[in-house]
Parts: structure tokens; C-alpha cells; sequence
């Protein structure tokens, strides 16, 4: 494609490759929800217990979680659009084989490797989306590849639980992992190519490829690098805070299908998409709409990501605990719609508020160490659900809205902290902090 053929290229091309990730991003998505659609057939044909679908579900995100710091810390240094096809290749790949198994262990094993590979995409991505987005459109253009993650469960949820009616659930599992194979010799063949050495990417002119501070900062080790992101105060509590409220969403993500199933008594095809569509629509509208208003923010105002995000989760509580109280399928959509719109107003601006604290050498390596602790919130979040609806006092289902209801305190815990990393990025000189 001649438009990334020289030096600047032309003012399209950074929306070009918005796109061609954004379809990435939605297929890393989609394979991760579609396993959720599947759990009452895995249930009735396996005999799966709630607590062993807590375990195939939080596998993933075990894993996804610990080897984020090692796939951020190389796409600061390989070629990141190697690391996106090879991470879409074996995702794909092995979504294909979770459809051979047969065995608990079988599909925690196969959920885990899908989990390594993913974990490669969103440091690579989010670091190149960043070197073609400077500050005046890098919410907005995060945000909108954000779209894609909301996109992309939808389409997980109901294709997968539509396919496996109709075709069975092994063909939902075989669809989506020949979709990511072909994305990727799409991303291949079109998305330019990633040489953060080379200097044949654009970067922002406030912190040119090849200075001496930028190859500083490469010769330096892996936990050298992860040492140092770690002393800056303002990217832990940005990350503490990611790790509550994605324990939120997990539960969300992995439980929301079973408990309109079992609750309401809906379909298979409808419990896989209202789980989901509620949510997510209102998350892929509010999200670009944030992410815009935090751009115009952040002109006049320092840290206004932040104070965005932040409000968002204050009035998600309320709606993560009227979800959990939801007597009828009236009550429950409107509760997930406003759930979804403050998720959707928080999650926009993950990666651009910490990208703040960072020097555009790191943004792969705190992506990375972002995800790990985002996914381990979200991992113990899934798996405790799963054992508090097992055993208890109740039905099995007043346990889990119970579960749901006490979630909300995940929120609250993150918007405590995105106001302590707010007052902190304020009490910063302004030329201390990372604008690149």
C-alpha cells in the first residue's frame, strides 16, 4: 500500500491502520468470549461443575496475565507487526483445536495457550496505535480500537451460542479460529511493517526515533525495564486500579450468559447474546464518545483521562449492584445498558492515562505490565464467582446475584485510586511528565 510507503505518509494513514487492528481486535475478542456462550452445553454433555468452568474460564486470563510483561517488553524491541500476526495466528489456531476436547483439563490447557497468545496483541498494538496518534487524537483513537473489544464479544457470545445450536458447539470453537487464521495473512499482506530499531515507523518529534535517551532505554534488560516502570507511583495506582475494576468485567464477560440462562430461563442463542449485546453496545457507543471528550479535556486540563474514568466507575457501582438485585429482564437490561455506558467511559482511556507517566520507548512494557495485573483482578474475579455460587448458603443462583451485588466494590476501589494517580499527575511539574 503506497500511502506508508515514505517518512510522514499522508494524514489517512494512521486511520488505516486503526482499522486493519481493529479487525484484529475483534476476533481477539471474540475468541475469548465465545467459550462463555458454551458453558451450559459443557455443563450438560461433560457434567462440568460451576467451579471447573470457573477454571476453564480464568485460565486464560491466568496466563494472558503473566505473560503480558514479556510480550510488552518485546514490543518495545522486536518488529510489532510480527508479534500481532504470530500472537493472531496461534490464538486462531488453537480456538480451532479447544474444539477437539473433550476433558476438563483438555480445555483449561487449550484456553491457556490461547491466553499466551493474546497476550502478545494489545502491548504491540496499543504501542504502535500510540506512535501514529500523538496527543491530540490518542484517546480517540484508542477508544475506537476499544470499539473492536466490544464489537467483538457480541459476536462471540451470539455467533458462537447461534452456531452451536445450530451446528454444534464444536463448529462455533472451529469458525472463529479459521476467521483469525485468514485475518492474518489479511495483517500480513496490508499492515505496515513494525521496526521500532529501524526508525521506519512515525514517531512523535518530541521524542525522536534513535536519540540517545531512546537507545538508553532499549539496551536496558527486562527487569531492569520493569523495575523501573514499577518505582513510578502513578502507573501502580493506574495499574491497581485496572486490576479492580477488570475483575468487574470479567465476571461480566465469563458469568453474564449462564445467569441470564439459568435466571430468566432464556434460550441458549438469547442468554449468549443479551448477555452480552446490552453491555457492549453501550460500551462501544460511550467509549469513543469518552475518549473524544477526554482528547478536548486534556488540552486545558492535566490529567482529565483520569477524572473521565473515574466518575464513570463511581456511577458503575450502582449499576454493577442493580444488576445483581435485577428482578425481571426489564430491570436487568436497563441496569447492564448504564453498566456498560460507564464501562465503556472508563475503559477508553486505560492505556492513554498511563501512557502519561511513560516515555514513548515504555508504552509496550507498561501495556504489558498493565494487562498482567488487569487480568489477574479479572481471573480471581471469575473464579471466585464460580466457587461462591457452588457451595453456600441459598439457591445456587442467590449466591451468584449476591456475588454480582459484592463486585461493585471493585469499582468503587478503582475510582479511589484513579483519584490518588489524578492528584498525583497534577502535583507534577508539567515538564516532568510524558506527553510524547
Amino acid at each position: 500500500m503506497s500511502f506508508f510507503s515514505s517518512g510522514r505518509t499522508s494524514p489517512r494513514s494512521k486511520w488505516l491502520v486503526l482499522g486493519l487492528l481493529w479487525l484484529v481486535c475483534f476476533l481477539n475478542y471474540a475468541d475469548r468470549q465465545v467459550i462463555s456462550s458454551l458453558f451450559p452445553i459443557l455443563e450438560r454433555d461433560f457434567g462440568f461443575t460451576k467451579a471447573q468452568l470457573g477454571l476453564i474460564g480464568s485460565a486464560f486470563m491466568w496466563v494472558y496475565a503473566f505473560s503480558s510483561p514479556f510480550a510488552g517488553f518485546a514490543g518495545d524491541r522486536y518488529p510489532r507487526k510480527g508479534l500481532i500476526i504470530g500472537g493472531c495466528l496461534l490464538w486462531s489456531l488453537m480456538t480451532g483445536v479447544s474444539g477437539m476436547c473433550g476433558k476438563c483439563w483438555q480445555f483449561i490447557a487449550t484456553r491457556a495457550v490461547i491466553g499466551l497468545g493474546e497476550s502478545v496483541y494489545f502491548p504491540a498494538a496499543t504501542s504502535l496505535l500510540s506512535d501514529w496518534h500523538w496527543q491530540r487524537t490518542r484517546s480517540t483513537a484508542l477508544s475506537l480500537h476499544q470499539s473492536a473489544v466490544y464489537v467483538g464479544t457480541i459476536a462471540g457470545g451470539t455467533l458462537g451460542a447461534f452456531v452451536a445450536v445450530r451446528y454444534g458447539w464444536r463448529w462455533a470453537l472451529y469458525g472463529f479460529g479459521i476467521a483469525g487464521i485468514l485475518t492474518a495473512l489479511l495483517i500480513g499482506k496490508y499492515l505496515p511493517a513494525s521496526l521500532p530499531v529501524s526508525g521506519k515507523e512515525p514517531h512523535d518529534p518530541e521524542a525522536p526515533e534513535g536519540s540517545e535517551d531512546d537507545k538508553n532505554i532499549l539496551r536496558k534488560g527486562f527487569l531492569q525495564t520493569l523495575g523501573g516502570i514499577l518505582r513510578q507511583p502513578g502507573v501502580l495506582l493506574l495499574m491497581a486500579a485496572f486490576a479492580c475494576a477488570n475483575g468487574v468485567a470479567a465476571i461480566f464477560l465469563v458469568w453474564a450468559p449462564t445467569f441470564l440462562f439459568e435466571k430468566f430461563h432464556l434460550s441458549l442463542v438469547m442468554a449468549g447474546f443479551s448477555a452480552v449485546a446490552a453491555i457492549q453496545i453501550a460500551s462501544a457507543v460511550s467509549a469513543p464518545l469518552s475518549g473524544i471528550l477526554a482528547d478536548r479535556l486534556s488540552i486545558t486540563i492535566r490529567g482529565a483521562r483520569m477524572i473521565v474514568q473515574a466518575v464513570a466507575l463511581l456511577l458503575g457501582s450502582l449499576c454493577v449492584v442493580a444488576v445483581g438485585k435485577a428482578g425481571n429482564m426489564g430491570a436487568l437490561l436497563t441496569s447492564m445498558i448504564c453498566f456498560g455506558i460507564c464501562k465503556g467511559a472508563y475503559d477508553a482511556g486505560i492505556f492513554a492515562s498511563v501512557f502519561d507517566f511513560v516515555v514513548p520507548r515504555e508504552r509496550s512494557s507498561v501495556a504489558g505490565l498493565m494487562n498482567t495485573l488487569g487480568w489477574v483482578g479479572g481471573a480471581v474475579g471469575t473464579l471466585m464467582v464460580g466457587l461462591f455460587s457452588s457451595d453456600g448458603r441459598g439457591t445456587q443462583m442467590e449466591r451468584m446475584s449476591g456475588a454480582i451485588v459484592w463486585s461493585a466494590a471493585g469499582y468503587l476501589m478503582a475510582a479511589g485510586l484513579l483519584l490518588m494517580a489524578y492528584a498525583l499527575h497534577r502535583a507534577k511539574p508539567a515538564q516532568a511528565i510524558h506527553l510524547g
